[in-house]
């Protein structure tokens, strides 16, 4: 099979807006764009049939105005669109298995309830074998905001970053021609706590030596993506609050996941929860070795 982005498609709004990132970066990586619609109740294919009598008019139509709509915008982009007889998360699986990534569409509160992920949406994120990107659907009334994207962010874990992570998020930038900013969240030991802050010295030596790691590990990623401007940090703070905040002017932010193994409950870690709860870009989750 060709390579493709594929997009879970409900007709909602936040999946719309997710066919829309989808058809951009599907351009961006120069990727055929799939458009799914699953639905357990689909029925058997006629040979010929009215649309009034077509049990799957409704169905067709969703996929055939948005296959529409981005085709217009993207012209020298290949969608396909494609109608799955099955329930939506295993289809959703089985898509993600076969595309370079899948994206979805996650329905976003306001306020208190803040981020809310649908029933298909999580165990997707947490189980799929490829990286799946959560794209929001911002209010009509919501205000632009005041400054454009300007970077790709990747949250890392010391010893253990993912070569897949570190390949995907690298690659998203190079695509978008935008700096990546590298960034690892450390909290602060209890013993190093002032009143007044953290302690300078412990917090030099921790920086100092995360910095150390940090380097090393992008390294070699950075010299196979050279085009790629890299700027790496290290937060005193929590990891998930660091990389909430960091995320606040990114154009995509980018939080691993170990691949499960067999036998072992897939979940999510804090770091990806709180990107997925409280991010309001685009966030891919990889899972990595």
């Amino acid at each position: 099979m060709q390579p493709v982005v594929t997009v879970g498609l409900d007709g909602s709004p936040e999946s719309l807006a997710a066919a829309r990132w989808a058809a951009d970066e599907a351009e961006k990586r120069r990727l055929t764009l799939r458009l799914l619609h699953a639905w357990p109740l689909l029925a058997p294919e006629p040979a010929r049939v009215a649309s009034e009598v077509d049990q799957n008019y409704w169905a067709k139509r969703l996929v055939h105005t948005a296959q529409a709509e981005l085709q217009a915008h993207h012209p020298g982009l290949t969608v396909l669109g494609s109608l799955v007889p099955e329930d939506a998360q295993e289809a959703l699986f089985r898509a993600a298995a076969e595309s370079e990534m899948l994206v979805l569409g996650s329905r976003g509160l306001e306020s208190v309830e803040s981020y809310f992920m649908g029933d298909v949406s999580m165990p997707v994120v947490a189980r799929a074998a490829r990286p799946v990107v959560l794209v929001r659907a911002e209010p009509a009334d919501r205000e632009p905001a005041p400054v454009a994207p300007s970077r790709v962010v990747v949250a890392l874990k010391l010893h253990t970053p993912g070569d897949e992570l570190l390949d995907f998020a690298f690659h998203s930038a190079a695509a978008r021609g935008l700096p990546l900013l590298a960034l690892h969240g450390h909290s602060v030991p209890l013993h190093a706590r002032m009143p007044w802050g953290a302690d300078h010295t412990v917090a030099e030596e921790i920086t100092k030596e995360a910095r150390k790691e940090l380097g090393r590990a992008l390294r070699p990623w950075h010299e196979k993506y050279p085009q790629v401007e890299l700027v790496d940090s290290v937060r005193l703070s929590s990891p998930a609050k660091a990389v909430v905040q960091a995320a606040e002017s990114a154009a995509l932010l980018v939080v691993g996941r170990r691949a499960h193994r067999h036998g072992v409950t897939p979940h999510l870690g804090p770091v990806a929860h709180a990107a997925l709860h409280h991010g309001r870009c685009p966030v891919a989750v990889v899972p990595h070795d």
